[in-house]
């Protein structure tokens, strides 16, 4: 029998929708992993909704959560997932923009990412925590190497507005991992994945995604060739199922809303149990 893998998430929670914790929890439990799911914000529903209620927890209430649990004695986990990974910001029409404010940098560049393993940042918050400009691929592995010399063995930035080799249809991602011999020894894998675009605005693709990897790594720990694969070939699956019911109940000629673009994660529970490989990952 495999042993029980456990993984505490702290992230939001919103009760319509899939992001947050909505959006790690069920992939992680259907890949095997047992979720303890603490959440530091609790909204209606996501804010790509024209109103949103709800509350954010402080750090105090936190806190006194995460002491129930040391004092039952349950807070032995395998992996700590957070939003910390990192949201930060996003670039839109060429131009990027925080989604914080900007003095959170210094504690998400100094005190987060030298704890982490794992780290997921789009293009833009890979040039603010690095402090350097993604032109080229080779820019790109240059500043994967700046974040690895900050902590994270496991690097993947997972959109990019350079060119991809497979034309302007297509999205690149690109990821590095350090695998660690027990000598002291240190190989980089590099890869490059290039994803057929889907033409949408989805929320809480991120949360999947770092669920999904961090899945797919802990059962591929020393190929990250192979975790990529099928993580980002299980989030084609979900969005084009997403994107397919939300044209259909939106009606032809018609711009699917919100509601209608929430992620179909139950439906897709076989492709992400086990995706067919639809995304192949060249070694770099």
């Amino acid at each position: 029998m495999e042993a029980e893998c456990r993984v505490l998430s702290i992230q939001s929670h919103v009760v319509r929708g899939y992001v947050g914790n909505r959006a790690a929890t069920f992939p992680l439990q259907v890949l095997g992993f047992e979720i303890d799911a603490v959440n530091s914000v609790q909204f209606s529903n996501h804010t790509g909704y024209a109103h949103w209620k709800g509350q954010v927890l402080t750090s105090d209430e936190l806190h006194e959560l995460y002491e129930g649990l040391r004092l039952n004695s349950v807070n032995q986990y395998d992996y700590v997932l957070t939003v910390c990974d990192p949201v930060m910001g996003d670039k839109w029409s060429g131009e990027g923009s925080m989604y914080v404010p900007e003095d959170l940098l210094p504690v998400y560049r100094d005190q987060v990412v030298p704890v982490a393993d794992i780290i997921t940042p789009n293009q833009f918050e890979a040039e603010l925590l690095s402090g350097r400009k993604i032109r080229s691929q080779e820019e790109a592995l240059e500043v994967m190497d700046v974040l690895h010399s900050m902590g994270p063995d496991t690097v993947v930035i997972t959109s990019s507005d350079l060119p991809s080799p497979r034309g302007s249809d297509y999205l690149m991602a690109l990821g590095s991992q350090r695998i660690r011999g027990p000598d002291g020894s240190c190989v980089t894998q590099r890869i490059r994945v290039d994803m057929h675009r889907v033409d949408a605005v989805f929320v809480g693709t991120g949360d999947l995604f770092a669920a999904m990897l961090l899945a797919w790594t802990h059962k591929h720990p020393d190929n990250l060739k192979m975790a990529c694969e099928k993580t980002v070939s299980a989030m084609q699956h979900v969005l084009q199922r997403t994107i397919q019911c939300a044209q259909a109940q939106a009606g032809e000629g018609r711009k699917p809303s919100p509601a209608q673009l929430e992620l179909r994660m139950v439906q897709s529970k076989r492709d992400i149990e086990d995706p067919e490989i639809v995304v192949q990952a060249t070694v770099l």
